[in-house]
């Protein structure tokens, strides 16, 4: 079958098998899960996760954080019988797509994988740079977090020296080691390997 997989988390069996024929109905695939947990244990590396915001995994942007975590960088669409401002909010900021009000029809679900579908490539390529950077900036000494960090609020290495109580000779060598296990060749992109870590 054509289009893409869409991997349905819906902890209620008649919702999922609901949502299931919808998305063959509209030329996809489906694969259904009953729990966060199951997706997360499968690993799946291409689709678009249709997620149920559902207090029994916490919020949604705890569960991307997991996702990205265990290398699984599908683009998320949420569901909800009654989506709440605060919650949507939360969604969007932690990475959903989309977030969409059950019950679904064919017309709003199509929509919506067409538009995960067309960012998809880009969102995987921007989450595996992401777990990246956070891999890199992990791998620092506590004094070179503490270097990194200083130049990301924009000080010298005289400021940082005087903030760390160090010499800046002392400053430089934390300095160089850190730019070297991140990879990088200039201080803007130790910055942004920084920023994007804290995503």
């Amino acid at each position: 079958m054509g289009g893409q997989v869409i991997h349905i988390v819906e902890p209620q069996g008649d919702q999922r098998a609901h949502l299931a024929q919808l998305v063959v109905a509209l030329g996809h695939s489906a694969e259904a899960y009953p729990t966060v947990d199951e997706v997360i244990d499968s690993q799946p590396q291409d689709g678009i996760l249709l997620l149920r915001d559902c207090e029994l995994w916490g919020g949604i942007p705890e569960v991307i954080r997991r996702l990205t975590r265990r290398s699984v960088w599908l683009p998320v669409v949420v569901t909800a019988a009654e989506p709440k401002a605060p919650r949507i909010v939360a969604a969007v900021r932690g990475g959903a797509f989309d977030y969409l009000e059950l019950p679904l029809t064919g017309e709003v679900l199509g929509a919506a994988i067409n538009r995960a579908t067309a960012e998809a490539a880009g969102y995987a390529a921007r989450q595996r740079r992401l777990a990246e950077a956070r891999r890199h900036v992990g791998a620092l000494t506590r004094r070179e977090r503490q270097v990194l960090d200083l130049l990301t609020e924009g000080l010298s290495n005289k400021a940082i020296a005087r903030a760390l109580a160090i010499s800046p000779r002392t400053v430089e060598i934390h300095r160089a080691n850190m730019m070297a296990k991140l990879g990088a060749k200039h201080p803007a992109d130790a910055v942004r390997i920084r920023l994007d870590a804290a995503k």
